[in-house]
């Protein structure tokens, strides 16, 4: 699935305030630095009204379960479960329910790489990986750590996931990055989950590690971080984890899927807890440092939080967005600078942080649904009411609108493949299709016969079945399955061909027959 940065028409105001015009006789004043405008008072107010909002929120969306913390001033003001950890059973959410935070894996990965380096300019070193390489030489030679968790490799959006969804390994999908076409390198912003994943590696095997120990090790051993991980057993075995929910037609909600990032674990594979996470929130409103102790320098991680690229020259209030390192940054009307990022996973959760730094304060929201917006809406509405005394917007359904086209299904085939043509031409006999295919990025395709002739592929190393229906001549369909799933697609044969439709993106979804 398209694993979200964070909403901009989801985000809260963000407005860069730059003098980009000089006069050949003097420089513009800079303006003046911004100042704390939030009080005590008004964070206690809006914290004491969360247990109102979150409710109000799980009520409308139905989402099962949600988990809340919020940090002020190095200080825990609260941490809260709301709901429940599985729908039909009774165990309810806690602040210690373990919960898959999705992308919100960026920004601690971050944390961890920066906990690595002992000078802000390391981020600009050579992300090495043995055997990792781009389209291009060049781009391949100079692409730096600090270009992959920025996404401005040239890397196009989302590469690789399709890969994970037909159940390769970590290795395999970063080995084939390299047959992916590429964008203006340093100069294209382009979201990409194994991208990042491959300069995280490259870290940890520089270290002469692996990323889990690393994150271990680097983070959550020294911050305290007691039930936060990387892997995805450690969710899984977890007694207290909240299963992952995905809504039904009737409304209802239930946990159908599983999802498991392990290939993917520096970009999409933390699990967490609000109580950890506040931790983790603590430390980084306080430059590195957890329970006066050193934990990350200061100065590789305020790195992390400085604009790297433009992710959106123009989101949906009017302003500029930027990419970090792993953190999506703003500025809003009092020059602040506001550091977020979103999670999600459309096999069931979606999470949120959101900090202001100058104010030290920021919340973090957990939940056990698939994306409708509700920890966006959350923060955006604990932000909105902290600042000023009241909330401006519905924020929910502002969120929920903008997840809505985040996760549409991306522009493709208008063929409407449930619904043959009235005058469709039959198909031939079922030999025309069978046999072993190849493609070099996504490996073999087989296609087989039963004895009715009803055909199935297989993708994947494991594979995964697709049985096949005809729509017209030699265009068959099928269902796809997965985190990027896109509803029914074609696949169309043609002179010892067959092209998958919904994998032909990027022009590299033709397999040759053997």
């Amino acid at each position: 699935m398209r694993t979200l940065p964070a909403l901009g028409a989801a985000g809260a105001a963000v407005l860069l305030t730059a003098a980009v015009g000089m006069t050949a006789t003097a420089a513009p004043s800079p303006p003046p630095a911004p100042k704390p405008q939030i009080t005590d008072a008004a964070v206690d107010k809006a914290v004491a009204r969360l247990d109102r909002t979150v409710e109000d929120m799980m009520r409308r969306t139905g989402v099962p379960g949600v988990s809340v913390a919020v940090v002020h001033d190095d200080k825990v003001v609260h941490t809260k479960g709301y709901g429940l950890r599985r729908t039909g059973e009774s165990a309810k959410v806690g602040p210690d329910t373990v919960f898959q935070i999705a992308s919100l894996s960026k920004p601690v990965s971050s944390t961890v790489v920066a906990g690595t380096l002992t000078d802000p300019q390391e981020w600009d070193d050579r992300a090495v990986l043995p055997g990792f390489s781009l389209k291009d030489p060049w781009v391949t030679d100079h692409v730096t750590t600090a270009d992959l968790f920025s996404h401005r490799s040239g890397l196009p959006d989302h590469a690789g996931d399709l890969l994970e969804d037909l159940g390769y390994d970590q290795a395999y999908i970063l080995d084939h990055l390299r047959l992916e076409p590429l964008g203006p390198f340093r100069a294209s912003y382009a979201y990409t989950n194994f991208g990042f994943t491959a300069a995280a590696e490259a870290v940890a095997r520089a270290k002469g590690t692996s990323w889990q120990k690393l994150s271990a090790d680097t983070l959550f051993k020294p911050a305290g971080m007691t039930r936060t991980s990387t892997e995805f057993s450690a969710f899984a075995n977890s007694p207290d984890h909240a299963a992952t929910h995905v809504k039904n037609a009737d409304g209802t909600w239930s946990p159908r899927f599983v999802r498991d990032p392990d290939a993917q674990a520096p970009a999409g594979g933390v699990s967490s807890t609000a109580t950890d996470m506040a931790r983790w929130l603590r430390l980084q409103l306080a430059g590195g440092t957890l329970d006066g102790k050193r934990i990350i320098p200061a100065d590789t991680l305020a790195r992390t939080h400085l604009p790297e690229i433009v992710s959106q020259p123009t989101n949906a209030v009017g302003t500029t967005s930027f990419y970090g390192l792993g953190w999506n940054v703003g500025y809003d009307g009092a020059g602040r600078v506001r550091l977020s990022h979103s999670g999600a996973f459309e096999l069931g959760a979606n999470t949120n942080v959101t900090m202001l730094p100058l104010e030290r304060l920021g919340i973090v929201v957990l939940t056990n649904g698939a994306p409708v917006g509700l920890p966006d809406a959350v923060a955006l509405d604990f932000f909105d009411y902290a600042e000023h005394g009241k909330v401006s917007t519905d924020w929910l359904a502002l969120a929920a609108s903008a997840y809505a086209t985040a996760l549409a299904p991306p522009d493709g085939s208008t063929t409407d493949y449930a619904h043959p043509p009235a005058g469709a031409q039959p198909a031939r006999d079922s030999a025309a299709y069978t046999g072993t295919y190849d493609n070099p990025y996504y490996g073999k395709a087989t296609v087989t016969a039963d004895d009715n002739g009803a055909l199935t592929l297989d993708l994947g190393p494991e594979p995964l079945r697709f049985p096949l229906t005809h729509y017209d001549g030699d265009t068959f369909s099928f269902m796809t399955a997965g985190e990027n799933a896109v509803g029914r697609t074609g696949v169309i044969f043609a002179d010892g061909t067959l092209r998958v439709e919904y994998l032909d993106a990027g022009h590299l979804g033709t397999f040759t027959r053997r």
